[in-house]
């Protein structure tokens, strides 16, 4: 199939099946060449191109488990997809805004994570691991430090402060 005939939520379905099967390679053959992905916890912190992006999704994929799409709306060239998953005991549901190009690939997907704990246990899980690959082994040493306190005081809060504030 020639990439003018590409249906145009093929590359979602493709996207969707290599997320489950924790498959970066799959997942980036879903993708435009000069696909931007804008990370969850800052518009500052956005991977761009292939080679990136992959990075990113074989780190992501080894620190999830469990994760299973759940639902798809779509609407012209954009989809929104919703998953559910785990980081060890951690409960983490994405909602992800894919937009497609022209050529039916994948242009620009931005993430949404939640609940809080569930984003900054990613952080400390994938910050590292990231930082190693881009050669700063001093940062990776160093987000553990600051992603923990941040993960504390997000678990803290979800666990014994916000259950206080419940509706009644």
């Amino acid at each position: 199939m020639g990439v003018s005939e590409v249906q145009p939520f093929d590359a979602v379905t493709a996207w969707r099946t290599a997320g489950e099967a924790g498959d970066a390679a799959g997942a980036v053959a879903a993708l435009s060449p000069d696909v931007t992905l804008v990370s969850p916890i800052t518009e500052q912190f956005t991977f761009r191109g292939h080679r990136q992006v992959r990075t990113l999704l074989e780190v992501a994929l080894a620190a999830i488990d469990d994760l299973t799409y759940t639902d798809q709306v779509a609407e012209g060239r954009t989809a929104a997809l919703f998953y559910e998953a785990r980081i060890g005991a951690t409960r983490l549901y994405e909602a992800q805004r894919l937009r497609l190009g022209d050529d039916g690939l994948i242009t620009e997907i931005t993430l949404y994570v939640r609940p809080l704990p569930a984003l900054t246990l990613l952080m400390t899980r994938l910050g590292p691991e990231l930082a190693r690959r881009n050669g700063q082994a001093g940062l990776a040493r160093l987000i553990p430090l600051a992603g923990g306190m941040l993960h504390s005081m997000a678990t803290t809060g979800e666990q014994r402060i916000m259950p206080r504030v419940t509706p009644r």
